[in-house]
Formats: structure tokens, C-alpha cells, sequence
């Protein structure tokens, strides 16, 4: 395990580097990122290079034993380049530029930013590729995909059409362009969606977004190549903000060795309207899910976050540790905090580091530093482990674009509703790997595979055979819709899933906000929203009724027997609890643990190594709370003291378990 900081000596007096390196190694501080942001510090002016101070900082870190991850400092083109080249910049939806004075003012389909990118990766590469102290790289940062409407984009967006078309007929006929008059007759009709309606065409619309995720992959990758041609032996990573946004992160991550993630819970706790982003553990699990192992935190909450929104509360006590041992505990093999120092300078000033702007060291960093010797004291013992789960959830990114395109009903959100899914199984102290929707399943006892809005011949063989062979596989409403093309099939839903569910939907109703009800098992009666299948079972058997409007009565939950496994099929959305009551009954008769009394807000994850195997358990609230462990015997490798069969933790409150037989 890697305890480190992000540092930006550029921002600093050159009289204090030394000082910061020697409190870092002070503070176990093994690793560094550096150098995402410094173009203009690296080269000032086209063609001047200056990498005398990163060499030094590089040497004074590495000389009080601190290792260096590079970040290519793509993400912010410097001025004198915007100015020779003003095409670097990405158009909105109105053509207008999206100026420097930000971040992350780039297009991905700029030739002139492609060139020289080339130039500044290849020098700072060749420079670096041996040094002794950097051990990798990170790509640029934070690639949030650009809409961008640049003549570039246009012309590429054309290219990448004919690629996957052919000709202009065949488009036509894909994306139904009959519709409104929307027929193209030659290509540079073709242009990427500008205006900005989002009741244009579909399929047009989400063949763009695949375009632009594409566009941001293909970059990527680029500078994935040029690194590898000059640092062997050093990795190359990217670091991924959450989700929503315009990236496919399973194409991004196919070029890195690895994935790492920017990790900021929200202060406000259960509140993360200000960043509008989910930061928790299905943030962890979609990362450990990009490469399907271990990953690092490239950035970890360290202070009161401050900058994109007003500020918001500062981490309550404790916090800090609790959420770096939530990542360890869901596969993070690294955390980095961002960030060493508070900014006194530029638009983050307020986004706080270890260290408030007076520089001394405080509650905070105490913290952060009893963290550090923990971790650096377990390393030992959980080095070579990783999260082994039995259950997966599908996640999509097609879906997701697809489902925002065109939403639903009143409510209806992938994302949302991906989340309210992974939160049941949280709660019952179940893990799950969150795994691309086209990935492998077979070793899974259970799969969830929810909103398959979109459907191809692939899929539905997957889906099948996994059940034939014994699986357990959960679909939901809104299966079958559509093809890939986001055209509706003609078929009865859930479409090509329909056998396999031995299901069929009779009629369904968008009931958006109005709360129905669903009798799960006799006398457990549950809420659900958003929408409602009628369901008419063709094969399948009921098990779940509504208990409400003109359906009561019908099926809205199936269970059909299909060769050696199972599938499910649930028409509606349930409220928390009703997940929670009806994934409790599922995963006990698949002999998978749960601990159903785990109180809101305490997460549990395993680690393990073949027969070594750990149990965390984080208290993420603001108050004591008591869990109950599962059957055995269970040692602190925090304190070495055995474990009580009602473990007490306090607010914010960390245990590591051992079990001394096996969990």
C-alpha cells in the first residue's frame, strides 16, 4: 500500500520544497503527483522547454524517499498556444469557444492540439523515463468528455459515421431519419447536434455522445503510446471524476494499466447536491469494476471542499481516516490526498488541503497522519489482497446516454436507480463488483442487470447461457426496448429477454411521481414509483403482486426456471426498503451472507488473499453505532484484540477484522 499527496511545487516558494518533503516523510508520505497543470512552467513558450525546477523538486522528494507519479499537463493548454492555435478550443452547441481561464479548455479532435500534445508528452517522456524517483505517469486529468461543435469535431464526427455506416442510405434507414423530414443527401449536411434541443433524433443524439466518448478514449490512448515508447517500466494511469459525464470509462481505461479515481465525499454526508456527483461506495466499486482489480486514489477528501459550488461543511472528525479505509477497503492499493497545502492562489483556494493556508499542521493532518502509520503498518498484511464478490451489477454507459436522451417518466433516472440497487445491497453488508454490461459473468452467483433499455443478439446469449448454467440473474423494467441503433423493436417486451423471463408485458404505465404498491410475500407490502409493467407470466411464476390502482392484483414480480438457473424479472421501481426485503430472500437462498441488521451508514467490504481474508468495518455517521458480526471469531489488526460479537464503533469509527477461523 502508497500513502501520498498531491503537490504543486510551482504554486510555492522554492525555500519551503525541502521543508514540505521532510514533513512529508515525517508523515509516511511514500508518493507524489505532480506537474497536471504546469504547461506553461514546462514550456513557456512554444518550443522552450523548462524542466529545471520539476527536476529539482523530483530530486528533493526523491532524496527524503518519496516516489513521483508524473501527470501529462494536457488538461490545460497554455495561453501562448490558444493564442497561436485557437482551434485547441472546443465550440458549444451555439459555436461560441469555451476560453481559457477554466480547465480542461480542449477539444480531443483539434489537430493542433494532437501535435502538440505529441511534442510536450514526448519531451517530458524522454526526459523522465528513467529517472529513478518517477515510478509512473498519469494522463492529463480528469477527461470529462467535451460536446465539442469544432469544425474538427464536425469533420471527424462525418468520418466516424461513414466508418460504422458505409454510406449515407444506410444511416438514414438506422437512425430513421424519414421522421420530420430529417433525411441527409449528402454528407456535409452531417453535423454534430447544434442548438442543443435534446428532442432531436435518437439515435442521431446518442451516436454523437458514443463519437465524443470515443474522441476522449482515442486521445488517451495517443498518449498512452507515446509514454510507453520512452518509460519502460513505468506505469500509466488516469484519474476518473464520478459519473454523470460524457466518457464511456470502460473505453477510456482500456489503454492504462490501471484506473484511478478522485475520491470526494460529501461533507454534508448523506447530501451531495452542491457536486451534483456520487462520491461513495459505488464510486469505488464502478472503478475496481474499469479493469476488474485493485485501483488507486488519485485524489482523497482532505478538507473542506470549495470552488465549483459555495463552501460546504468541513470533514467531521474522524472522517478523513474513515473514507481513505473505505477505499482500501473496496480495492484502492493507493491514496493520494488532495492535496498537501491549501491554495493561496487561483480558483481552488478554498477547495482545502492537509494544511490551511497559514501552513501549519492541524486536526486534519493529525488525522491523515494516524491513517498514514496505520496503513503503513498493515501493508504487510494486505498487500496481495483484493475484493472478491459473488454479486455483480451491469453497469452501461450506453444505457445511461440512452435513458437521458429520452427520459422515461417523472423521476426516472439511470443513474439514480443504478444507485438505489447497489445501496440495497449495501445495506445487507453484500458486496458487488460493478462490471461493464458486456463482461463476463459466468463466475457470479447472482447478476443484476438493470434497465437493458437497449438490446443486442450478443447480450441476449450471454444473459441466457448464464442462467442455463446455473446463474441467478435479476431483470427490471424497461428491458427490451430497443435495439442498439435506439430504435424501438416491434416486439412485445421485454423483447428477445422474453423467453428467458417467462414474462410478458401487457401494458405498462409511466406513473412517474405517484406512488403505487407492491405485495412482495404475504402480509409485506412495499412502495414503488416511476413506473409499472403489467405483467401477464407466460412461464414464469408470481411473486409479487400490485396492490394498488387499476393492476391491482396483476403480477409486477416474476420468477421463471430457466434450465439450471433462474431468472427474475421486476416491472416496477421499489423504495429502499423494498429492495432490501426482497434481495434478503434472493441472496439467502443462493447461501450468499447478509447481514441484514447493519445499522444506515456502517459499510462492510472483504479483502482477501486466497485463506487470508479481512473484514472492514467503517462507521461512515456522526454517531455510535453497534453491528452485529457474522458467525466466528474475529481479531483487530488495529489494536490485536478480539473482537466482540456486537462490535461498538464510534462516530466515524474504523475496524479491521481478521477472522481467526475462516468468515
Amino acid at each position: 500500500m502508497k500513502v501520498g499527496v498531491d503537490y504543486y511545487p510551482e504554486h510555492w516558494d522554492r525555500a519551503i520544497w525541502e521543508e514540505d518533503a521532510a514533513r512529508m516523510q515525517a508523515a509516511g508520505i511514500s508518493l507524489v503527483r505532480l506537474a497536471e497543470f504546469a504547461w506553461s512552467r514546462l514550456e513557456p513558450t512554444e518550443g522552450q522547454f523548462d524542466f529545471a525546477w520539476l527536476d529539482d523538486a523530483i530530486d528533493i522528494l526523491g532524496r527524503h524517499d518519496i516516489q513521483v507519479v508524473i501527470g501529462t499537463p494536457t488538461a490545460t493548454p497554455p495561453n501562448w498556444l490558444v493564442a497561436k492555435c485557437p482551434d485547441v478550443l472546443p465550440l458549444d452547441n451555439k459555436r461560441q469557444p469555451v476560453y481559457p481561464g477554466v480547465r480542461l479548455h480542449r477539444c480531443y479532435n483539434s489537430p493542433s492540439l494532437r501535435r502538440y500534445t505529441q511534442i510536450i508528452v514526448e519531451k517530458m517522456a524522454g526526459h523522465y523515463g528513467k529517472n529513478p524517483h518517477v515510478i509512473g505517469w498519469q494522463t492529463d486529468n480528469e477527461m470529462i468528455g467535451n460536446d465539442s461543435h469544432s469544425d474538427a469535431a464536425i469533420s471527424d464526427f462525418r468520418l466516424w459515421l461513414q466508418k460504422k455506416y458505409g454510406d449515407l442510405e444506410t444511416m438514414n434507414r438506422a437512425w430513421g431519419t424519414v421522421v420530420w423530414s430529417g433525411e441527409y443527401s449528402d454528407w456535409s449536411q452531417v453535423n454534430t447536434p447544434l442548438g442543443g434541443s435534446p428532442h432531436m433524433n435518437p439515435s442521431y443524439l446518442l451516436d454523437y455522445k458514443r463519437f465524443c466518448s470515443d474522441s476522449v478514449a482515442d486521445f488517451n490512448r495517443f498518449q498512452a503510446r507515446i509514454i510507453r515508447e520512452n518509460c519502460s517500466g513505468q506505469f500509466i494511469t488516469h484519474n476518473l471524476w464520478g459519473y454523470p459525464v460524457v466518457n464511456d470509462y470502460y473505453d477510456l481505461f482500456d489503454s492504462m494499466d490501471f484506473a484511478s479515481v478522485d475520491y470526494y465525499p460529501s461533507t454534508d454526508l448523506a447530501n451531495d447536491s452542491k457536486s451534483r456527483v456520487y462520491h461513495g461506495a459505488l464510486t469505488h466499486d464502478l472503478t475496481r469494476g474499469l479493469k476488474q482489480k485493485n485501483f488507486w486514489v488519485m485524489e482523497q477528501l482532505s478538507g473542506t471542499p470549495g470552488c465549483w459550488h459555495p463552501m460546504s461543511r468541513t470533514p467531521y472528525p474522524g472522517m478523513i481516516r474513515a473514507h481513505a479505509w473505505q477505499s482500501v477497503s473496496r480495492g484502492a492499493d493507493a491514496i493520494v490526498q488532495f492535496r498537501w497545502r491549501t491554495a493561496r492562489i487561483g480558483a481552488e483556494q478554498f477547495w482545502h488541503g492537509l494544511h490551511d493556508h497559514h501552513g501549519k499542521p492541524g486536526r486534519r493532518f493529525d488525522e491523515f497522519t494516524r491513517f498514514s502509520e496505520e496503513a503503513r503498518r498493515l501493508s504487510p498484511l494486505l498487500d496481495g489482497t483484493s475484493v472478491v464478490n459473488d454479486v455483480a451489477m451491469l453497469f452501461s454507459h450506453d444505457q445511461l446516454n440512452a435513458l437521458t436522451i429520452q427520459p422515461q417518466s417523472d423521476g426516472f433516472d439511470y443513474l439514480a436507480n443504478f444507485k438505489q440497487i447497489h445501496r440495497a445491497f449495501l445495506r445487507l453488508g453484500v458486496g458487488t463488483d460493478v462490471i461493464n454490461w458486456t463482461s463476463d459473468i459466468s463466475r457470479y452467483k447472482l447478476v443484476v442487470a438493470p434497465f437493458l433499455f437497449l438490446i443486442n443478439d450478443a447480450l441476449v446469449k450471454t444473459l441466457t447461457g448464464y442462467v442455463a448454467a446455473g446463474g441467478t440473474l435479476i431483470l427490471t423494467t424497461r428491458t427490451g426496448v430497443k435495439n442498439m441503433n435506439n430504435v424501438c423493436l416491434p416486439t412485445q417486451l421485454p423483447g428477445p429477454l422474453s423467453e428467458l423471463a417467462g414474462v410478458l408485458v401487457d401494458e405498462y404505465d409511466p406513473v412517474g411521481h405517484d406512488t403505487q404498491f407492491v405485495s412482495l410475500a404475504e402480509g409485506s407490502t412495499f412502495e414503488c414509483a416511476q413506473w409499472c409493467d403489467v405483467l401477464t407470466p407466460t412461464r414464469a411464476e408470481t411473486v409479487g403482486t400490485y396492490a394498488s390502482e387499476f393492476f391491482a392484483g396483476r403480477s409486477a414480480v416474476t420468477r421463471n426456471r430457466f434450465g439450471n438457473g433462474e431468472t427474475y424479472y421486476l416491472g416496477t421501481v421499489l423504495k429502499d426498503d423494498g429492495y432490501k426485503a426482497w434481495f434478503e430472500g434472493i441472496l439467502t437462498g443462493l447461501n450468499i451472507p447478509v447481514m441484514p441488521h447493519l445499522p444506515v451508514g456502517v459499510e462492510v467490504s472483504v479483502r482477501a488473499d486466497g485463506e487470508r481474508r479481512f473484514l472492514f468495518v467503517l462507521n461512515l455517521t456522526k454517531s455510535e453505532q453497534v453491528v452485529e458480526l457474522p458467525e466466528g471469531d474475529y481479531q483487530s489488526v488495529l489494536s490485536q484484540l478480539a473482537a466482540p460479537k456486537h462490535l461498538v464503533l464510534e462516530a466515524m469509527g474504523v475496524e479491521i477484522l481478521r477472522s481467526v477461523y475462516k468468515i
